[in-house]
């Protein structure tokens, strides 16, 4: 007896619970996200160690503030600087929507340990600067130092928020019932 072909798709779509065709919670997004985050701050944190040990800022683009040593970086270079820009900017962008996903959860926890995240990445972002402006090695250090703060956060949000879902991933075209597309021998 020949079984029937049945059209299989794996359902990757990142709004959703693995398992089921629920929207994934805020939880769910928090936690995912603070995983991404987790790994960005570490690329991070070593392209700032290449900066900070092999790249000589220019004289050049030292003097101004913040938006002018962010400027300077991507325009002037070397680099790895601009991509440890670059790189920054979207970190920046991501504890934003981290600590947005978390007040929407509603859990105290994760709203604090977010909030705490963005004030570090704000943090070493500012001593990012003032290490472009002066190449003072204290600021290099604070920039560090700050990362680890966020790298700490966002450790404590994972635990906080548990282990992922551990149902298999959902398949289309079934119904989600064990029999479901089968042909009965």
């Amino acid at each position: 007896m020949q079984l029937p072909k049945v059209a299989v798709m794996i359902d990757s779509d990142s709004t959703k619970v693995r398992g089921t065709a629920q929207p994934a919670g805020h939880l769910e997004i928090v936690r995912r996200t603070s995983l991404g985050m987790t790994v960005a701050l570490l690329v991070q944190y070593a392209l700032g160690m290449v900066v900070n040990l092999y790249v000589t800022v220019p004289a050049r683009d030292q003097g101004g503030g913040v938006l002018t040593a962010i400027g300077r970086a991507f325009a002037n270079g070397p680099a790895s600087l601009a991509i440890h820009t670059g790189l920054g900017l979207l970190i920046l962008a991501g504890t934003i929507s981290l600590l947005v996903r978390s007040v929407l959860s509603r859990r105290r926890p994760l709203i604090w340990l977010s909030a705490v995240t963005l004030l570090a990445v704000l943090g070493a972002a500012f001593t990012g600067a003032a290490f472009v402006n002066s190449g003072n090695d204290g600021a290099s250090l604070g920039m560090a130092l700050l990362t680890g703060v966020a790298l700490l956060c966002l450790a404590v949000t994972l635990f906080v928020t548990g282990p992922p879902s551990t149902a298999p991933p959902a398949v289309r075209g079934t119904t989600g019932r064990s029999g479901a597309g089968r042909a009965s021998s």
